[in-house]
């Protein structure tokens, strides 16, 4: 027999006994808790980081196009040009590698269907390139989609269209770095030709940027042609070799990356966009790999540039403080 003293005992132990239990139980699963909400968020910063290093992906276009057949049918030129502003005929031009002067020459004309007077707005390079972050300025042409990207520390600042290097004529591929300029020059290959914005990236073959004809394909001969305005904004923000007195040359210009191919005897890539708004866009990755091969040199000649700069900026300084004295 058990006393009513001992029920009393037993039940009291009991109640200990249920509320240790339940706080034994209730701290692991507070402490797992805590461990889960913990554990997500050193797992996004890890992927984070991770995600940083890699190449950012293009975003989808936002721009769908339409085709506008010309043929070279005048009434459908006039049309045209009565049915867009002169800014939105720049745009749809550029768009089509096309200047007003060749319009005629375009058989059919991709139109996007919201006009963006923004050119950058269609740019089919990537807004930002990490892997060229240090570089203070770098040039890209893409002789897959006939056009030039202008880049400062990695961020996109201007592009535009091209004619290129025709092919029995190309553009020499690789690195080249900017060196002479001329408002105007006279063409070595033909004197008839006057060449203006000229800013030279080969000295010995002749081969330069400068304003010309773009008849919307690959036409030049081995030159970079370009709009008048994009030209002249090129001929400003490139910059110059530095000779010593003599002429002998202390340090390259700009860096400039010509690559690709063509897609010879197939449709120009711009009318590609009439099915797939994509289709000439540029990734990061696509330009960390083109890039991968030049970064030695370019770094290189950057390091030799700087010192030279600054060894000229302190000769300057040191002339200036003694014509003080």
């Amino acid at each position: 027999m058990i006393s009513d003293k001992q029920v009393f005992q037993l039940l009291g132990l009991s109640v200990i006994m249920f509320f240790s239990q339940c706080g034994l139980n209730d701290k692991p699963k507070e402490d797992k808790i805590a461990t889960q909400e913990k554990a997500p968020g050193a797992d996004t910063s890890s992927k984070q980081q991770s995600a940083a290093n890699e190449p950012e992906q293009p975003k989808p276009s936002e721009h769908k196009f339409t085709a506008y057949p010309l043929k070279g049918v005048d009434t459908a030129t006039k049309a045209f040009k009565k049915k867009y502003s002169e800014s939105e005929q720049y745009i749809i031009l550029a768009l089509n590698r096309v200047d007003a002067k060749h319009i005629g020459r375009a058989d059919t004309l991709i139109i996007p269907d919201k006009i963006d007077t923004d050119l950058m707005a269609y740019s089919p390079f990537p807004a930002y390139v990490d892997m060229i972050k240090d570089i203070p300025k770098i040039i890209f042409f893409s002789y897959p989609v006939q056009a030039f990207g202008a880049y400062e520390n990695g961020k996109l600042v201007y592009w535009g269209p091209s004619s290129m290097g025709a092919k029995i004529h190309p553009t020499p591929l690789g690195l080249h770095f900017t060196n002479w300029k001329g408002k105007q020059i006279i063409s070595s290959v033909n004197d008839e030709w006057k060449l203006n914005w000229n800013f030279n990236i080969e000295n010995k073959e002749g081969v330069g940027w400068h304003e010309y004809d773009l008849p919307g394909y690959p036409a030049s001969h081995s030159c970079l042609r370009l709009l008048a305005d994009q030209a002249k904004w090129l001929y400003v923000w490139g910059e110059q070799w530095i000779l010593d007195k003599k002429g002998q040359l202390l340090a390259k210009g700009t860096p400039v990356i010509v690559y690709g191919e063509y897609p010879w005897g197939q449709r120009r890539p711009w009318k590609n966009l009439l099915e797939n708004p994509d289709a000439n866009t540029i990734s990061e990755g696509d330009l960390n790999t083109v890039l991968q091969p030049f970064m030695d040199e370019i770094q290189k000649q950057l390091s030799i540039r700087q010192n030279i700069l600054q060894t000229t900026n302190t000769t300057a300084q040191a002339n200036a403080n003694d014509t003080l004295k």
